[in-house]
C-alpha cells in the first residue's frame, strides 16, 4: 500500500500568517512554486495561498500586497490528509474537494504537500488522467 508520506513533497516551506503578500510572492518566486501553505504563530496550517489568490483577491481589487497579509486570505478549514493515509484516500480527497494541492499532516503539524506533479511521478498514467479530468471538469 502506497501512503501519502511516500508520494508527498517533504520539507514544505510556509508563509507566516502575518507576512505580507509581497513577501509571499517573493518566496514563491525564490522557490519557483505557485502556492504556499499559510502557517500560524502556533506553526499550524491555516490555509494555502496561491499566486492566483494574490492577483485576484488583492491586486485586482485594489488592495496593497505590501500591507495585506497571507492570513487575511486564509479562509475556512484547510482540507488535509494524514501521512499514513493510502493513495486511494489521497485521490478521493483531492477529487471530492477539487483541489490540486493537499497538505499532509502528522501530529497536527504540516509535514509535506502532495501536488499534481507528485501524483504524476508516483501513480499510473490512467489514475492521473482520471484525477485531472475530475478536478478540471466543470461542476
Amino acid at each position: 500500500m502506497t501512503t501519502a508520506r511516500e508520494i508527498m513533497h517533504p520539507g514544505v516551506e510556509c508563509v507566516g500568517e502575518h507576512q505580507t503578500l509581497r513577501a509571499a510572492a517573493v518566496l514563491m518566486r525564490d522557490l519557483d512554486v505557485g502556492a504556499l501553505p499559510i502557517c500560524g504563530d502556533d506553526d499550524r496550517l491555516q490555509g494555502i495561498l496561491t499566486d492566483r489568490d494574490i492577483v485576484t483577491k488583492c491586486v485586482a481589487i485594489g488592495c496593497d500586497p505590501m500591507t495585506m497579509t497571507a492570513g487575511q486570505l486564509a479562509q475556512g478549514k484547510p482540507v488535509t490528509i494524514t501521512a499514513d493515509a493510502d493513495v486511494g484516500r489521497v485521490l478521493q480527497t483531492m477529487e471530492e474537494s477539487r483541489i490540486r494541492r493537499l497538505p499532509v499532516i502528522e501530529d497536527h503539524r504540516l509535514v509535506g504537500l502532495i501536488t499534481e506533479a507528485d501524483l504524476a511521478r508516483h501513480l499510473p498514467e490512467e489514475e492521473v488522467g482520471h484525477f485531472v479530468e475530475s478536478v478540471c471538469a466543470t461542476p
